[in-house]
This record gives structure tokens, C-alpha cells and sequence, in this order.
């Protein structure tokens, strides 16, 4: 396994240093996300829809995938959050996990964010809570 980076990279990758044991306990079951429902109650986000994503990936994007993502209210999850549960552990895996992200995971993310807000629905989004919360209780150890 590549050794952890610790060069200020904005990406968290599996193993990293920043992460506390409470924190580890806490990402592989998706409760630290709980805190973003403040957020929904205030309006700020959606259960549903896009993940925030850092300013300088944000850059990276297509000029008119930019503006279709960023037309919808940020979520808490989302289609790409689900198909990615891992995604941590595939960026730990990678020599460069920043160019990795950037190459492989940025796009399939970008992929599933368009189709999301081109297509989305109540039922949709039911659809991705349901499986993002299979995907915390039955999460693989």
C-alpha cells in the first residue's frame, strides 16, 4: 500500500493521519455527515442532490456541467455518493491519489451529477436514500 500523504491535499484518503480513531468510526458509517441536516432544515441543502465539492475541483469542471450542477441545492448524498462508498479506500490503493481522483473518480462523479439533476424525481431521490442508507448499515468491514 502507497505510504499516506500528509502534504495538505484536500482529498481524504484511507488511512490518512488527519482522521481519528472516533473519526474512522465515524466516516465508514456516513455519521458525519449527520451534522449536514442542519443544513437541510435551514434550507442550505437537500437531502438529495450533488455533494459539495472543494473550490479547486469545482474549477475542473466543465463549464456546462458546472453550471447544471451547481443550478441544484448541494445533498447530503447522492447516486455517485453510493456507487462510491469507498472511494476513500480506492484513493488509499493509488500512488497519486489526487490524480487518480482527478482522472478517474472527478468525471464518473461529474457523470452522475448531470444525469441526477437531468433526471431527478421524488421517487429517485427515495431511491438514493434507501440505498444510501443500506449502504450504512450494511456496510462492509
Amino acid at each position: 500500500m502507497p505510504a499516506v500523504r500528509d502534504d495538505g491535499m484536500q482529498l481524504t484518503v484511507g488511512g490518512d493521519r488527519r482522521i481519528t480513531r472516533s473519526g474512522s468510526f465515524l466516516r465508514k458509517y456516513k455519521l458525519d455527515e449527520l451534522p449536514q441536516l442542519i443544513n437541510v432544515l435551514k434550507g442550505e441543502m437537500s437531502l438529495v442532490g450533488p455533494r459539495p465539492e472543494v473550490p479547486r475541483y469545482v474549477a475542473m469542471y466543465p463549464e456546462s456541467i458546472r453550471e447544471l450542477v451547481l443550478s441544484v441545492r448541494p445533498g447530503i448524498t447522492d447516486p455517485a455518493s453510493v456507487s462510491l462508498m469507498d472511494e476513500s479506500s480506492l484513493l488509499a490503493q493509488v500512488d497519486d491519489p489526487e490524480e487518480y481522483y482527478v482522472r478517474e473518480l472527478l468525471p464518473r462523479k461529474l457523470a452522475a451529477y448531470r444525469n441526477y439533476v437531468l433526471t431527478r424525481s421524488l421517487r429517485g431521490d427515495l431511491s438514493i436514500i434507501l440505498r444510501t442508507l443500506s449502504g450504512m448499515f450494511c456496510h462492509r468491514a
